[in-house]
């Protein structure tokens, strides 16, 4: 449906205006603007021009609003005020807020600013907050001034007013248990509580539901409860001088707990912060600590003290309190530990004993020890048990005196400390590596990355081979003894290893081999030497050695014995020795001599000439009792290079002679060979191309006779399959026909059989039904006669016959007690016929009397 006016008509002058439209009409001569209101028909004048409409009214529905803008004046009848010039009075720039009435005009000049809009509905636990823009009064005669805010809390139904307008819509805020609202004063004002805030305040609402801020407070945060439980505590501070929830003066940057004794749960205030939160500390019957700047009764830490707390017990940790190493546990002493403890400050330990600061002593298990705050706990020792063959090194710490304890079970007092041995770097890596002195020394370096680091406490010790010797050296006694192996060694303190530092190689080179036990053979040596025959050819020898050192008086006599280490590098001067004889025996004698005698040259050069011309059986050094007892020559090769070539000349010419003579001889064999093959293969030839000629003839006859046979049995074959596939077709046809025709007689008999059984079915089926509707009702009537035999029993003779003339005898009685024979009944409608209706009467009356004379007589069962 439409909402605009009624259309104008062609002329223009006519406006038809309908019920609740209006126009707005301009008279030219006076320049006024009226109004006309319909219904009615307006015809305009030369002189006027309608300058709007028709227009529909403004309608404001029940609980609706629209604003005004430019009202016209009314006088205290309501009624519109004009000028003297018949226009309309306006208030210009004011505004009018009309509610539900009539449909209204809009006069000229008005203007509908805000269209018709539904009042605004302030639900429950919400508000809007309003600001006055103009002073006025309101209904509750508050003066409000411009500027000023307030709240229109909900639930209700908010009529506007042009001097008021709608900042914001609040909401309330539910408050949970153990939650909080932090508000803050956006201007001094009052709070719910009256309390007056002052600008910028901030404080703390607790009570649980919903909480509606005022016109100038505002929601800093939703503050959450801290749980407290016995195993947590809060670290507060305080922000500045205040007064808690539990009425105890917190004075600024004062630090305190808030435990489960206290309060369960705790809102943090405006004027405080939690520092963290605190875990309780739990001592159980084997632990203790130490606090250190404990606090006293009144909660004022004491700096510098401290204080012994033992289990079992729990506690928290009050501000600026500390664990000086945490929880400790129980010194727990078996009867191998003890304690080494020091004092810090004077204290009484006993009634009769006092300990000064500086001093140590030691106390043994077993027992059960917890230090006091006055004293430290140095170290804990346990006893270290030594076998025989271990050992650790103690230092008096006041006297300084190194001592070796092996072979018992030693605590180390508290005078004494363990004591490190420090040895040369090389020696510590022969200790560590722990290879066997008989296996390849060449090998040792490879495991020097490999050394493990030992603990310089313990003795030093080393295992002595079998035929191996160890000297050692004591720096405090000047004394040098030698051990000789199997033995286990062990150092005293002031005792070191006396290191060999061998020659190796090939050639044989200087401080190649580092061992600490000296090997007493037999052993072998081998070495390279460069020497020179008599006539300049200069020769390079492999030799090996075989040598022993002689100790059949080393062990009876020391001196003897401390011989073997006299020559640090006995390998490099018996090598050195050997090569000089050596050098001075060829030098005396040509390159070919030396070649056809070279064994005799050297042994007697080594081992020298008997009184009888025989080489002697050894050759001994007197220096360390080292004894040769064989040489052997390896390998001898010239040295120059003329030499070398010469007789390498010499050697090929003599292995291309005999090559050449193998050549020969071996291709005048394979030449014969080759021709018997020859001869046998053309042989053979022949033989195949005979064998092969005969085959191919019989392969022919075969293909010819197989050809015959195929173009025959092929015919025949195709004769015999056509007579036998007409033969089967036959046969089958007339098995066919038979198994047709049995196959029907089955079906004939079946079908039969089963219309006869069907038939049979059927009739049992009836026969049954018809025995069992016979029995059934059979039956029921025995149960009727014995229902009403039953029924009848029950009732009884007397009673029956009372019924029967019970009726009779009321109608007798009360045409009796009426005076009348008989009656007749009619509405006067139907005609009666008196002499049926008598006679009827008269036949009733007998034929009641009949029956109650024979039922006086006889009874029915």
């Amino acid at each position: 449906m439409s909402k605009k006016g009624p259309q104008m008509p062609d002329d223009s002058s006519l406006f038809r205006i309908p019920p609740f439209y209006y126009v707005h009409v301009l008279d030219q001569n006076t320049n006024v603007t009226r109004i006309e209101i319909g219904p009615r028909t307006f015809v305009r004048q030369d002189n006027e021009r309608v300058v709007l409409g028709p227009e529909k009214m403004v309608t404001v529905p029940p609980r609706h609003y629209c604003v005004i803008e430019n009202p016209v004046f009314k006088d205290e009848d309501a009624k519109v005020v004009y000028d003297e010039f018949g226009q309309v009075k306006l208030a210009h720039a004011d505004q009018e807020i009309r509610m539900a009435q009539d449909p209204f005009p809009l006069y000229p000049g008005e203007i509908l600013k805000v269209g018709v809009s539904p009042l605004r509905i302030v639900p429950p636990n919400s508000a809007l907050r309003l600001k006055a823009q103009l002073d006025f009064t309101d209904e509750a005669d508050v003066t409000r001034v411009a500027g000023d805010e307030w709240l229109f809390e909900g639930p209700g139904t908010y009529l506007p007013r042009k001097e008021v307008t709608v900042e914001e819509v609040v909401r309330a805020t539910i408050i949970r248990p153990n939650q909080a609202l932090r508000l803050r004063a956006r201007k001094e004002c009052k709070d719910r509580d009256g309390r007056p805030r002052v600008c910028g305040e901030e404080w703390i609402v607790k009570v649980s539901g919903a909480y509606l801020p005022g016109a100038y407070e505002e929601v800093v945060a939703t503050v959450e409860a801290h749980i407290l439980t016995e195993k947590k505590a809060l670290h507060m501070r305080a922000l500045r001088t205040f007064v808690d929830e539990f009425r105890k003066t917190r004075k600024s940057g004062e630090e305190w707990l808030i435990t489960l004794s206290d309060t369960d749960s705790h809102i943090t205030g405006v004027h405080e912060e939690v520092v963290g939160v605190i875990n309780i500390t739990t001592l159980n019957n084997r632990q203790y600590c130490v606090i250190c700047d404990p606090c006293d009764a009144e909660g004022k830490p004491q700096l510098g003290k401290k204080k012994l707390v033992r289990g079992e017990r729990s506690f928290f940790l009050l501000p600026g309190e500390s664990l000086e190493k945490g929880i400790q546990s129980v010194y727990v002493l078996s009867e191998n530990e003890g304690l080494i403890l020091r004092a810090l400050e004077e204290f009484k330990e006993t009634a009769d004993k006092v300990r000064k600061p500086g001093d140590r002593w030691m106390i043994r298990g077993p027992v059960e020890y917890v230090p006091p705050v006055e004293v430290d706990v140095v170290c804990k020792r346990t006893a270290i048990p030594l076998d025989v063959n271990e050992g650790i090194y103690v230092r008096d710490i006041k006297s300084g005196k190194v001592r070796c304890v092996s072979g018992e079970t030693y605590m180390l007092s508290h005078d004494e400390e363990l004591w490190e041995k420090h040895l040369p770097p090389a020696v510590e890596t022969l200790l560590a590596s722990q290879k066997d002195p008989l296996a390849d020394r060449s090998d040792r370096s490879k495991h020097d990355a490999e050394s493990k680091q030992r603990d310089r406490t313990r003795s030093v010790t080393l295992r002595v081979p079998h035929n191996a010797a160890v000297q050692i050296y004591d720096y405090k006694a000047k004394v040098a003894r030698v051990v000789f192996g199997p033995e286990l060694v062990m150092l005293n303190p002031d005792e070191q290893f006396t290191q060999l530092s061998l020659s190796g190689g090939k050639p044989k080179k200087p401080n190649v081999i580092k061992s600490l036990c000296l090997l007493l053979g037999p052993d072998f040596c081998t070495d390279i030497i460069t020497l020179e025959t008599s006539d300049h050819a200069r020769l390079q020898i492999q030799l090996s050695y075989n040598w022993h050192f002689d100790t059949s008086k080393c062990i009876a006599d020391a001196k003897e014995a401390a011989k073997l280490f006299s020559v640090p590098d006995f390998v490099g001067d018996m090598c050195k020795a050997v090569a000089s004889r050596v050098r001075g025996a060829v030098a005396a004698v040509g390159f070919d001599d030396f070649h056809r005698n070279s064994a005799r040259i050297i042994r007697g050069a080594l081992f020298g000439f008997s009184e009888q011309g025989k080489i002697r059986d050894e050759f001994r050094m007197p220096q360390n009792n080292l004894v040769i007892t064989s040489v052997d020559i390896q390998n001898v090769e010239p040295v120059e290079q003329r030499t070398r070539d010469a007789l390498q000349k010499s050697v090929q010419l003599a292995i291309e002679i005999t090559t050449n003579s193998q050549e020969a001889t071996a291709r005048q064999e394979a030449e014969r060979l080759e021709q018997e093959a020859r001869g046998k293969l053309e042989r053979q030839k022949i033989s195949d191309e005979a064998e092969a000629e005969k085959s191919r003839r019989e392969l022919l006859e075969l293909q010819a006779h197989s050809a015959a046979v195929e173009s025959t049995g092929q015919a025949k074959a195709e004769a015999q399959s056509r007579a036998e596939a007409a033969r089967i077709e036959g046969q089958a046809a007339v098995e066919q026909a038979r198994l047709r025709s049995e196959a029907l007689g089955i079906e004939s008999t079946a079908e039969l059989e089963r219309v006869k059984l069907a038939r049979e079915a059927e009739l049992a089926y009836q026969r049954e039904q018809n025995d069992l509707d016979v029995t059934r009702q059979k039956e029921l009537s025995e149960i009727e006669v014995e229902k009403f035999k039953r029924f009848v029993d029950a009732i009884g003779t007397d009673t029956l016959r009372a019924m029967a003339n019970a009726g009779p005898e009321m109608q007798v009685k009360m045409l009796q007690s009426l005076g009348l024979k008989s009656t007749l009944i009619t509405d006067g409608n139907s005609p009666i016929n008196l002499f049926s209706t008598a006679h009827g009467l008269i036949g009733g009356e007998m034929m009641s009397r009949m029956q109650r004379d024979r039922g006086s007589e006889h009874v029915p069962e």
